[in-house]
Order: C-alpha cells, then structure tokens, then sequence
C-alpha cells in the first residue's frame, strides 16, 4: 500500500511558527542586556571595592563593554557557520550559549568571597555572551526575512526589535519588583541573581522552538543548486565592502541610541539625576513599551516608503532630539519619562528599517557573514561602549547633558552615510546571487 504524502504546511503556520521561534530566542539573548543594566548598581557593589562609587560604576560599565570584545569572534563564527551549514542550526547555538553563560552570572561568587577572581570570572561570561549575540541578531533577521513575504518583509522582521524592546521590559519590570518588594540586604544578597538564573529556562524553550522549524527557502535553495559559499567571510569582505561600510556608518547611531537608552539611563537617572532606583526602572520600563510598539509602525512606514528615507528621519531626528530630551529627564519623572520615550521612538524607527536593510543589502549566499561583520562591527566600536562613554563623558564634564551632546555629534556621521552612501534596498531579491541590482545596461556584481 503506498503511503500518501504528507498535505504541505500552510504557509502562514509556518511562519507564525517562525516569527514564534526567532522572537523567543531573541528574547532570551537580549534579556541579558537588561538583566545587567538593571542590577548594574547592585553589581558595581558587589564585584567592586565600594570605596568609590564612580569608580566601581565604571568599572561594571568596562565589564559590560568587555562582552562587546568577543562579539566580532562570535559575528566571523556564526555568521560563517550560518553561510555555510544553516540559518536555523546558527540560532539554536547561539540562544544555547547565551542561555547558559547568563545562568551562570546568577551563580557567581561576589568580591567579598573571592576577591579579584569575581570580576575576572564576570567578564569571561560576558564574553561568552557576546560571542553567542555576535550572531544572534543579524541570524534572526536574516532567519525571519527570508520567510517572510513580499512587500511585508519589515513588519515581519519588526518581530526581532520588538522583542528586543520586551527583554528590556521584562528586566526592567522585573528590577522594579524587585528593588521595590525586597529589602536593600536582601537584593545585594540574593535578589539581583534572580533575572540572570531565568534565562535558563527561557533558553531550553528557545532551544525547543527553533530545533523544530525547517531552514529558510532561500538557504535551501542555496542547497539545492549546490551554492554553498566556502568562504563566506573573505567572500563578504572582499565583494560587499561598500555595503559593510554603509551599514557601520548608520548602525553606530542605532548602536549607541538603544544601549544609552536600554542599558545607561536607569544608572544615570538614579546615580547622576538623583531619582530612586525604583523611579529609574519605572521609567525604563516606559521608554522600552514606547520602543516595543513603535516598532511595527514604523517597519510598516518602511515597507510603504523605502528603507531609506525612514533612516533618514531616525538620524536626523538624533542630530537634534538627544539634548532637548536629556534636559527634559532633569526636570522630574515626567519630564524623565517623556524624554526617554522621545529617544525610545527614534530608535524604533532607526532599528525598524535597519533590521530589512541589513539583511537586503547582501546576496544570500554570503548574508549572514556580510550583515554580522557590518552590524556587529558598529555594536562593538560604539554601543558596548556608550554607557562607559556616558559615564566618563558625565564626570569629565560636570554636565548631564554630555550624554545627549555625544549621541547627536555620531548621529551627524549617520546622516551622511544615508544621505550619500545608502541605496535603497526594499526591493531587492532576497534569493539573488549578486551584490546588488544595478540599472539596466549595467554589469551586476556576482557573489
């Protein structure tokens, strides 16, 4: 008796359980983030002497940029290891190794029981986080895109900065519980363990969903027609250098607006604006809601109008946004509030375009490494480091608006990249296998 094959999957189950599985795991990576910046302070205090409190602020700031080292290694592993063997078999490492070094930051001894060996141990998981997120967010992008259908590709793809914008949520929301439920002994002894050892079930769930989703049509089609890239780093870097640069020149102010908004203010509101921790992580909480549901109004305004002229309304609303914003936290929590959403929803704008865009701007074959090199790059170089930044910039000062003042001078740079550098890509074959489309009676760059 011959078996009767299996109905085909409906297409929009299969990417329901797409947007399902990528958002989850995004989730899980990103939750570190906020995790650390929430308990920054608690953790200044109990990684560092205490003697100084700026001085173990700066430091907690330096571990926190130190996760970004290892993200360029992570961005030429995975993002090779996704050109090369799978979009999906990328992901599920990735979300494994950030699950399991976020839960063993929730079991570290602290300074006073192990001296020096604490932060030594605290910067070595940051840096296997960051590895494991050198390839996470531009593999999600990547992984959801290629799904997704025609003319709908940013709303799709909005599902990976929205829920960067919930981890936020979710460890801010969770701080707030906790510094406002538990007494100050209790959260420095135990407390600000609690949102590191969640990830590692959130992780295991990630693991499951993403275990169970077939590979991308593009990369399978890759497969089919035996396109594999060998080199797909040397490859990127040698053909796509134009579009890496590109997409560094914007991604910097993209980089630092989101982790001076996500990971800086609520350190900045409570250590240098004087607001209680529970104001700062209030606030926080808002700003990143405001992000999380800008986003898919604004991935839907750039499926309609081009990627290109929303970035160009992101970096140019950061050219002259950041200082009046920074002046409106100082005036108290409503003014806080307000001026945290205004730097929230510029990033959402900016994020929702660059997420299509850097996944547009290369051909298959050699996407995951191009995107990670570009993206990552910028992260690196300029959002790991913005809190420090910040910090520094703050003390050298004496002024709170150094912050702001730092984020529009980037932004400028951005401008012009768009401005002069950037080419529309909204509607480029996700499947083409030359670097870009040229006009007609033009040689097309083959990858």
């Amino acid at each position: 008796m011959t078996a009767t094959p299996a109905p085909p999957a409906d297409p929009r189950t299969v990417r329901r359980t797409v947007i399902l599985s990528s958002a989850i795991g995004n989730f899980v990576e990103w939750f570190d983030s906020a995790a650390y910046a929430v308990m920054s302070a608690t953790i200044a205090g109990r990684f560092f002497p205490t003697y100084d409190r700026t001085a173990a602020l700066l430091a907690t700031w330096a571990i926190f940029a130190g996760g970004f080292v290892a993200r360029p290694l992570g961005a030429a592993f995975f993002g090779r290891y996704g050109d090369r063997i799978g979009r999906n078999r990328m992901l599920a490492l990735t979300v494994l190794a950030m699950s399991g070094a976020t839960f063993l930051v929730g079991l570290l001894p602290t300074y006073a029981m192990i001296g020096v060996a604490a932060p030594i141990l605290l910067f070595l998981l940051r840096c296997v986080q960051g590895f494991s997120t050198g390839g996470e967010y531009t593999g999600a992008s990547a992984f959801i895109m290629e799904y997704a259908p025609e003319g709908r590709r940013a709303r799709f793809a909005s599902a990976v900065p929205v829920t960067v914008g919930l981890a936020s949520v979710a460890g801010s929301g969770l701080g707030f519980l906790l510094t406002s439920t538990l007494s100050t002994p209790a959260l420095q002894s135990w407390g600000w363990r609690i949102p590191f050892l969640l990830a590692a079930p959130l992780g295991l769930i990630g693991l499951y969903l993403r275990s169970r989703v077939e590979d991308t049509p593009v990369f399978r089609a890759l497969e089919r027609k035996d396109d594999i890239a060998q080199t797909p780093l040397r490859d990127a870097v040698r053909k796509c250098g134009r579009q890496i640069a590109t997409l560094f020149g914007y991604s910097i102010t993209n980089a630092i607006g989101y982790y001076l908004m996500s990971s800086y203010m609520i350190a900045y509101m409570s250590e240098e604006l004087g607001y209680s921790k529970s104001e700062a992580q209030l606030t926080n909480v808002v700003s990143m809601l405001a992000y999380s549901v800008a986003c898919p109004f604004a991935a839907s305004a750039s499926d309609r109008y081009g990627r290109k002229p929303l970035l160009l309304v992101a970096c140019a609303g950061f050219v002259v946004a950041p200082l009046p914003a920074f002046w409106l936290m100082k005036t108290g929590f409503v003014g806080a509030v307000i001026g945290t959403s205004l730097l929230a929803v510029l990033v959402a704008v900016i994020g929702s375009s660059n997420v299509p865009a850097l996944v547009e701007m290369f051909p298959a074959r050699l996407r995951a490494s191009g995107s990670a090199i570009g993206y990552t790059a910028a992260y690196v170089l300029c959002g790991g480091t913005a809190p420090f930044v910040a910090t520094g910039l703050v003390s050298a000062t004496g002024s709170s608006l150094a912050p702001g003042v730092y984020l529009m001078s980037i932004a400028v740079v951005s401008t012009l990249v768009v401005l002069l550098a950037f080419r529309e890509t909204r509607h480029l074959p996700l499947g083409r296998d030359t670097v870009r489309e040229e006009p007609s009676g033009t040689e097309p760059v083959s990858a």
